[in-house]
């Protein structure tokens, strides 16, 4: 997502306190996932979105027929442009064919922002899914619609995808009047990963590989006429053209990349420097080979991650307080005594709107293949509910207009995760044992029971695709529905279980009671020793017992 305006990367206006739109997104090409499968990944985190589920069924339009271009953010009319004879459904950000688009915003060079153009970065997206069967076609519905209509976003990357492609395309405007766009678009090769996250990650260019490389004609030309690079074409990085990194393009951006790949690849750490903000160093490369190949679960719990295992890790300073939160409210700079620090933005963030790993399957029917893993809210604490990218019509839980952020509905799985992550985030380290059972035990089941999903279905496909897809409509609705349920249910649980900063006694499942009837006397747990010892520094002479 995107803030209009900003200079360099969006995540710098992040860490300068600006609320602003920043996203993450993994890629895994179908050589490197467990079982061939293509996957992206997509955390639209904002302070402003609400979690529910887009939905658009296919259409035959009439000739003539218009289309209005809205801003995504805002709802600002932008402008019209001709409808096409058929559209194809979409639900969320996949579509009927298997191919689904994320995106991150750079933000780039303020004075390429063009704020008389029509299609804005979400536009392109939503218009490119009802229009696209490929990978390759979005591309070129994308880049098309730009030249002709105008872009009036900032610098984004997205991740454009389909049952046997990932791609990654970097776009920047050209100024106030100037129609189209600079961009350019890789393939990730089939036995690679890889990520961006509000960072620009584009250097050279392979101008030679026109099967897997494609680009703006004047990709090059443009930054020398503006004074953004002189030198050969080979030597050009699109990424220090049209967004140079700063301290907080690495501390903020690069490093969610960095912690994606070091998980995958042991010689990422030759990167720590260069992430924690030494712009002298190599930068990262778009993609790694990694040394494992990895399931959809494994992408979900990367979205998870908050630099676990590094010397990053959120829980490990004093801003995690005595339960060792992963999480820092904003703003993310803060400032003592005249110096300036940083909170750090990890992959998961509590501002999450909705957090989703698109998964593509080539061996299966389109209306069988596609499979949406959608969660709401903060992704640590999300369940990824299986939809089928065929489902004709939203679950109840996801449905736009149940509840919206400034109104709370009990039905609404937005308001269930928030209400159970606004719990866990006073008392972490105890809440989030009981979080993890409950979401492994819907997120393993559902491991468990999409195969026997996909074979029902491919019976009825054969005999009939419109019941099979029927058959997944209600499926994904009636799943996702019960998975917000039971969290619901959960929430229940831990305000009983953690009411006052007691801790109920439990035996099988049960909390316990007395002799008589009565709740048993709960335990008292306190805090840890390395917080006494924090409270002793601050106000020991106050507090000792004389």
């Amino acid at each position: 997502m995107r803030k209009k305006g900003i200079l360099f990367a969006v995540c710098a206006a992040l860490l300068s306190g600006a609320e602003a739109f920043a996203c993450t997104g993994l890629l895994v090409g179908k050589k490197a996932s467990v079982d061939g499968s293509v996957m992206i990944s997509y955390a639209a985190d904002s302070h402003t979105l609400y979690g529910e589920m887009y939905h658009w069924p296919a259409a035959t339009w009439p000739k003539g027929a218009m289309l209005d271009i809205k801003e995504w953010d805002t709802g600002k009319p932008l402008g019209r442009i001709p409808q096409v004879e058929r559209t194809y459904s979409v639900v969320g950000n996949m579509n009927e064919h298997q191919v689904a688009i994320t995106e991150s915003t750079f933000g780039g060079r303020r004075e390429l922002v063009d704020t008389t153009g029509i299609m804005d970065y979400g536009s392109l997206i939503y218009v490119a899914l009802q229009r696209s069967k490929t990978a390759r076609e979005a591309i070129d519905v994308m880049t098309t619609l730009v030249r002709e209509y105008g872009y009036y976003s900032g610098g984004e990357t997205f991740s454009i995808a389909d049952k046997n492609e990932a791609w990654v395309m970097e776009m920047v405007g050209k100024g106030p009047g100037n129609k189209g766009a600079v961009w350019v678009a890789i393939r990730i090769p089939d036995d690679c990963v890889a990520a961006h996250a509000n960072q620009s990650r584009i250097q050279q260019i392979p101008f030679d590989d026109k099967e897997n490389c494609l680009y703006a004609p004047d990709v090059v030309s443009f930054a020398r006429e503006k004074g953004y690079f002189k030198g050969k074409d080979e030597d050009f990085s699109f990424a220090k053209a049209y967004c140079p990194y700063d301290f907080s393009a690495l501390r903020g951006c690069e490093a969610r990349v960095w912690s994606f790949f070091r998980k995958y690849d042991k010689t990422m750490d030759r990167y720590a420097d260069f992430v924690k903000g030494d712009l002298s160093k190599e930068p990262m490369p778009l993609y790694i080979k990694p040394d494992r190949k990895l399931s959809v679960r494994d992408v979900q719990n990367a979205m998870r991650d908050h630099y676990e295992g590094t010397d990053l890790d959120m829980t490990k300073d004093a801003g995690a307080g005595p339960y060792k939160v992963p999480y820092r409210w904003r703003p993310m700079n803060f400032e003592v005594d005249g110096k300036t620090y940083v909170n750090e933005r990890a992959i998961a963030t509590q501002q999450t709107g909705f957090v989703i790993v698109p998964q593509m399957r080539n061996w299966l029917p389109d209306a069988i293949g596609g499979i949406l893993w959608f969660g709401v809210d903060d992704a640590d604490m999300t369940v990824f509910n299986p939809v089928y990218a065929s489902s004709t019509s939203v679950p109840e839980c996801y449905r736009v207009g149940n509840g919206d952020l400034l109104n709370f509905s009990w039905t609404s799985a937005f308001w269930m995760h928030n209400w159970v992550a606004n719990m866990a985030y006073h008392k972490y380290s105890f809440m989030i044992e009981d979080i993890r059972k409950v979401q492994n035990e819907l997120e393993g089941g559902y491991e468990k029971t999409i195969p026997a999903i996909d074979k029902a279905a491919q019976e009825l496909y054969a005999k009939d695709p419109a019941e099979a897809i029927k058959f997944l409509t209600w499926f994904s609705t009636t799943t996702a529905d019960a998975a917000t349920a039971r969290w619901k249910k959960l929430g229940e649980y831990l305000l009983v279980k953690y009411i006052d900063g007691n801790v109920k006694k439990e035996a099988d499942g049960q909390f316990k009671r007395n002799p008589y009837g009565l709740p048993a006397s709960p335990d008292f747990p306190g805090y840890d020793e390395e917080y006494y010892r924090s409270i002793v520094r601050s106000a020991g002479e106050r507090l000792e017992v004389k």
